[in-house]
């Protein structure tokens, strides 16, 4: 066979099953094949790196424990960011309640300008999105990261925190006001259509 290895692609279905059987190569290629996009669904949730990677490891670790969860093999690209989107929302607010912060999340009603705000990010530079949105207070960053990077939709993200509706479009219009207002004050500007 020589000095080289063969280069193996493993369908989803076939990654699954050998990972279930526990075999270090198939685990090895699950992790390096999701480990950067896993990570920087993790650094959008985090408030420090360290604490992303926490996140990452941890969640992974709960992906492989439920892996026998997935039941569409073809669909497992999106199992997995979710996975890791719903356990780094579970860490947030475990540690949260943790440090007792008060983060305070209010319900008013918001009027929208138009219907059309769930693509307005695209309309940025996504790297000084992502740098503002890790400014943002947590609560706000949650919910930035959750309607408009994510999609969750608002009833997702109500049942989700444990929280309305309309706590939760308030929250999504606050926090993307303000983060409007710091990427102006960065001088990038958006662009609203008529």
């Amino acid at each position: 066979m020589g000095l080289f290895k063969s280069k193996h692609v493993w369908d989803p279905a076939e990654l699954i099953k050998a990972c279930l059987r526990k075999e270090p190569r198939a685990q090895e290629v699950f992790y390096e094949r999701y480990k950067k996009k896993l990570i920087g669904v993790c650094l959008r949730y985090a408030r420090t790196a360290a604490e992303a990677e926490d996140i990452f490891q941890e969640g992974i670790l709960k992906i492989f424990g439920r892996l026998h969860e997935v039941r569409e093999p073809l669909a497992l690209d999106g199992w997995v960011k979710t996975t890791m989107i719903r356990h780094s929302i579970n860490y947030y607010n475990l540690v949260t309640k943790k440090e007792n912060l008060n983060v305070t999340i209010e319900s008013s009603d918001v009027v929208w300008e138009s219907n059309d705000y769930t693509d307005f990010l695209t309309r940025f530079e996504i790297v000084s999105i992502l740098e503002v949105i890790n400014e943002l207070p947590d609560g706000y960053r949650m919910m930035v990261n959750m309607y408009f990077i994510d999609g969750y939709s608002h009833a997702e993200i109500a049942e989700m925190l444990g929280i309305a509706e309309s706590t939760s479009r308030s929250q999504a219009a606050r926090g993307r006001n303000l983060l409007l207002k710091k990427l102006e004050e960065k001088g990038i500007r958006h662009y609203e259509s008529y």
